[in-house]
């Protein structure tokens, strides 16, 4: 006798994202949904942006940091 299910209830399956690969990793959903999303772009080139400055300022700094101090 196969098992009973309740009355209008579908055994539960895993969904995935429309257009994304069923054996995706962790890895490659977390790239795909938070860096190169559109709708979060805007907030990815603002940490690149900071980060980029924040490691120019470093090398900036190590590299003509005894121009800056007064003799």
């Amino acid at each position: 006798m196969p098992p009973r299910r309740a009355a209008g209830r579908a055994p539960a399956t895993i969904s995935h994202a429309p257009g994304a690969p069923a054996n995706e990793t962790a890895w490659q959903r977390f790239l795909r949904t938070e860096i190169y999303a559109l709708e979060k772009r805007a907030g990815n080139w603002t940490y690149v942006t900071s980060v980029g400055l924040f490691v120019g300022s470093i090398v900036a700094v190590r590299l003509w940091g005894t121009g800056l101090v007064p003799v």
